[in-house]
């Protein structure tokens, strides 16, 4: 099946998710809108802050996207992509987005209380231990798989000190990480100057992706340039490198296009 239409299917899909199963829940909640929530009733500039929809979204975007979505659609994977499109779809969709939905509806409408005070509430003081001990146990286990991606990653040599067979492409993947951590620096003097709010936020941290995109793009391609010959090469060889050569100009091209830096034909 082709990428594209997975992609559209899965588009789809979670927007009718969001737009149908979303409502329901909250008519069946008994979710009010126009209720104010614990940060405008307590506001004190401390712990209850009102803040823009679009940076709670942000703050929970991050949250979400963790150890769950990345090894869950990795370890599903290794049976094929249905298992991949079913995970991120139904899963998404009927355990972690409800998940989440249900956790903060709980947490308003209980003065922002945080899910281990809620279970003390209802379950009890055991019950508000055990959860805690299962964080802990699952913080410990996220930080460890984690470092070990981040280890295997930016190291470009194995034991015996020799370079490892992944170094270029793993330095690929290091660059883009760096380039998220300056971006995020920049990102935070531009915020303090202009004060940035709502989906302006949105826009310069797309732009800022892009960015890092075509960046590591570029750099993927002067390695392959460096390294593959195309003349010379075999006719079938030739025809593939070429075409990638003009898609990753085509790529290049648009993007710088899209932000108005004009683009040599030939240098």
């Amino acid at each position: 099946m082709n990428t594209l239409v997975i992609v559209l299917i899965a588009a789809v899909c979670l927007f009718g998710a969001y737009v149908l199963y979303g409502r329901w829940l909250a008519n069946k909640w008994g979710i009010d809108p126009a209720a104010k929530t614990p940060a405008v009733v307590h506001e004190d500039g401390r712990d209850y802050v009102p803040t823009n929809g679009w940076t709670v979204f942000a703050h929970q975007f991050s949250s979400i996207a963790g150890a769950g979505p990345v090894t869950g659609a990795i370890q599903a994977a290794a049976f094929g992509w249905l298992p991949v499109l079913l995970w991120v779809l139904l899963g998404g969709i009927f355990f972690g987005a409800v998940t989440d939905f249900g956790a903060l509806y709980a947490s308003v409408k209980n003065d922002g209380k945080s899910m281990g005070m809620l279970i003390e509430k209802y379950i009890g003081k055991t019950g508000r231990k055990l959860f805690l001990l299962f964080c802990w146990l699952f913080c410990g286990i996220v930080i460890a798989a984690f470092a070990d991606m981040v280890a295997g990653t930016f190291n470009a040599f194995g034991a015996d000190g020799a370079m490892v067979e992944a170094a270029k492409t793993n330095g690929a993947a290091g660059m883009v990480s760096i380039m998220f951590m300056v971006f995020a620096v920049i990102f935070g003097l531009l915020q303090k100057k202009f004060s940035f709010s709502g989906w302006k936020e949105s826009v310069i941290s797309i732009v800022f992706i892009v960015l890092s995109f075509v960046i590591d793009l570029a750099s993927a391609f002067h390695r392959f340039y460096g390294n593959c010959r195309i003349q010379g090469a075999d006719p079938a060889v030739q025809q593939a490198r070429l075409a990638l050569c003009i898609g990753v100009k085509n790529v290049i091209f648009n993007v710088l296009t899209m932000f108005k830096i004009n683009v040599p034909e030939k240098m």
